[in-house]
């Protein structure tokens, strides 16, 4: 176990160094994602609906679990760089039995109502929604590992130690990989299990994961003598609500915003939901690598708080916003002159790319704004507050619904006023944020004169 001082050293360098492996762990998470979009998209785009719109709900899983992985991350990165290690072992145990908690109420609410939560949808084909139902149902009972993967990788991070996950998320990936052609196709003696072999595949990946961390646990630090089956010391419960609660909500509200945007996209038919659901698949070129660093920034703003080293705080945020702003000038780029070949790698049907080349070159053009919003969530985050970027996030959100009704009913755009709603609303977030940490970051207090030296040297 590798861990980086995030309160020492060059700043650059310690922020890529952590963000990193945050970045490899979460383009992982989307290849888990990709490739089963690639192998069931050789079914046809009804195959890829199906898994789509099961797939919003495990989307609605990161509400639950960013309850106790923000609230935990945070935690764990300000009790560190105080040097309390005794006090983010407690916080790491009371998010564990938080997160425990939150799984099991969650697959027993999918569980118990899928027939009900796929068909808000109102598909038309009796085929889709069957298959959709059971892609959900199986995943679903499989999420009690996708929890406490995400809990763990954020514990880890705010320990200072990123590499941890992004290696056990490797062993996840490649058995993934490996099951999705054999499972869902068929291969050597296994049966053709289409969209079920997808799931049945998703869900072995994240139990070997699991299995991974446990094994790594032994001998931790943070994990020394932790007694899980214990009563929760709800002052540590409440603390971490607090500060996962905006997030949880947050990520609550978009996915179920996106619900009603899926549903918005249905009335189209079958193609454009493929269509958007492989769109924000690629979109997550941009916004994963935004979010590694955001996660970095997160962890390095929570120790340096905690030993209220101010002035790397500051040159911190500057240096993680420099390059996500780069990310984003690429992405745009990439998205609108490469709309077509990369489209082409997950759908042939000639309606289905036309519409592709459509959502994404409209998407390009907010890629600036989304990284911008995301990297300064990260920095609120890691100063503990964690309410501002989640209330933007929630309201502007939450516009794209009446938008997208507008634009594309009552105006000639008609889908595109979708996607436009959708980009626009990406926009106005990202500019509404970054004017509201500027006052926040310029309030620091100054860092004592030994320490600023510090700093100086390091940069």
């Amino acid at each position: 176990m590798r861990k980086i001082n995030l309160t020492e050293g060059n700043i650059a360098k310690t922020l890529v160094k952590l963000a990193l492996p945050i970045m490899g762990t979460s383009f992982m998470q989307m290849a888990y994602n990709l490739t089963d979009l690639i192998w069931v998209g050789k079914l046809g785009s009804n195959a890829v609906t199906a898994v789509g719109t099961a797939g919003f709900f495990t989307w609605v899983a990161m509400a639950f679990i960013m309850m106790s992985r923000i609230g935990g991350e945070i935690s764990v990165a300000q009790s560190t760089g105080k040097g309390d290690i005794k006090g983010a072992r407690y916080y790491t145990k009371t998010a564990l039995q938080m997160n425990f908690f939150l799984s099991i109420l969650y697959i027993a609410f999918l569980v118990a109502f899928r027939n009900q939560l796929i068909g808000f949808f109102n598909l038309k084909d009796a085929d889709i929604f069957k298959e959709a139902v059971l892609y959900l149902t199986i995943v679903a009972f499989g999420l009690f590992f996708h929890f406490l993967n995400q809990v763990l990788s954020g514990i880890f991070t705010g320990y200072g130690d990123s590499r941890t996950p992004f290696r056990m998320n490797a062993i996840g990936l490649v058995i993934n990989i490996v099951l999705d052609p054999v499972l869902i196709l068929g291969l050597g003696p296994c049966p053709r299990m289409e969209v079920k072999g997808a799931a049945i595949a998703t869900v072995f990946a994240q139990f070997v994961v699991t299995l991974s961390f446990l094994v790594k646990l032994k001998g931790h630090p943070l994990f020394h003598q932790l007694q899980l089956i214990s009563i929760p010391d709800f002052s540590k419960v409440k603390h971490i609500a607090n500060l996962g609660f905006p997030v949880a909500l947050r990520e609550g509200l978009f996915a179920s915003f996106s619900i009603v945007i899926a549903r918005i996209i249905a009335t189209w038919g079958p193609i454009p939901i493929a269509v958007q659901k492989i769109g924000a698949q690629i979109e997550a070129l941009s916004w994963m690598t935004s979010s590694g660093f955001a996660t970095a920034l997160a962890a390095f703003v929570g120790q340096n708080y905690g030993a209220e080293k101010w002035d790397r705080i500051k040159k911190g945020f500057f240096v993680s916003l420099g390059i996500v702003t780069g990310i984003g000038i690429g992405a745009t780029f990439l998205f609108y002159f490469g709309a077509g070949p990369i489209f082409s790698i997950f759908l042939s049907e000639e309606e289905a790319l036309k519409q592709g080349i459509i959502y994404l070159k409209i998407l390009s053009f907010s890629q600036v704004f989304m990284c911008i919003e995301i990297i300064t969530g990260g920095a609120f985050n890691g100063l503990g507050k964690t309410l501002p970027p989640a209330l933007v996030g929630i309201i502007l959100t939450g516009l794209r619904i009446p938008i997208a009704m507008f634009l594309s009913k009552r105006t000639s755009l008609g889908l595109k006023g979708v996607w436009w709603s959708i980009s626009g609303t990406s926009v106005i977030k990202g500019i509404i944020l970054i004017v509201m940490i500027m006052p926040v970051i310029k309030a620091l207090p100054k860092t004592e004169a030994s320490s600023l030296q510090e700093v100086n040297l390091d940069v």
